[in-house]
């Protein structure tokens, strides 16, 4: 049944290095586990009914990890793009990647632009990933072409609202999540969707990413389904 499924969950995938820690292997061997884990949650996705999910799979601070750990990153992320195109197709997602293109190597640039025109009118789930992506500096790059408009003469100060705003973000085809969950037991948002978090309903878990499964996701969405979103305002009296 969907109702009170949410629309759009955004997910802080956190914890790969700390499951790998914990079972004595190296980190490229928890970064692979989560790989993994992920594809097992869109199949889980699709099953429930969830039209948008979001992922932060690499942070804008990110970048300042060692070398070696970033190489494995993009490694992976090289193999995930090309072995998982087709079942991306037959699965009806639609691929969209958020984030700083230009710190990115040529070649994962065209595998993202690939994969993005390839699945385009695919309907079952639009899958976001953030890579190379910071909440604020998207939203000062934002400011910086509302800025530009101004100074064209193409927008009138007096005519920047909320939604003209929004337009300028990577997600301007994407409504805002209506639940975040973060693994690992942080509870913190790390410069992950800043503007667009204003009134998600955050569901923090213990597990770390690669043990997340499908239960842990019902079970996130079972508490959101409790929650009373009033989007500021007063709750209402009997």
């Amino acid at each position: 049944m969907k109702k009170g499924i949410p629309n759009h969950i955004a997910v802080i995938m956190d914890g790969n290095g700390r499951w790998a820690k914990a079972r004595h292997l190296p980190r490229a061997f928890g970064h692979r586990k989560g790989a993994e884990a992920l594809r097992e949650l869109l199949k889980s996705a699709i099953e429930i009914g969830i039209p948008y999910m979001t992922f932060y799979s690499f942070s804008s601070e990110n970048w300042n990890r060692p070398q070696s750990e970033i190489n494995d990153i993009m490694g992976l992320l090289r193999r995930y793009l090309q072995s998982e195109l087709a079942t991306f197709h037959k699965a009806g997602i639609r691929l969209k990647v958020i984030g700083d293109r230009s710190r990115l190597a040529d070649d994962i640039v065209l595998l993202i632009e690939d994969a993005e025109r390839q699945t385009l009118n695919n309907d079952k789930l639009t899958v976001v990933m953030a890579l190379s992506y910071g909440g604020r500096q998207e939203i000062v790059e934002a400011a910086q072409r509302i800025a530009n408009q101004v100074k064209s003469g193409s927008l009138n100060p007096d005519q920047i609202t909320e939604n003209v705003f929004e337009q300028e973000l990577y997600t301007r085809d994407i409504p805002d999540p209506d639940l975040l969950i973060r693994t690992s037991g942080e509870m913190r948002i790390s410069n992950f969707l800043l503007w667009q978090l204003a009134y998600s309903e955050m569901v923090f878990v213990e597990k770390n990413w690669p043990d997340f499964s499908k239960n842990d996701l019902l079970t996130a969405i079972g508490e959101y389904q409790k929650r009373d979103r009033r989007y500021g305002s007063a709750a209402e009296t009997a």
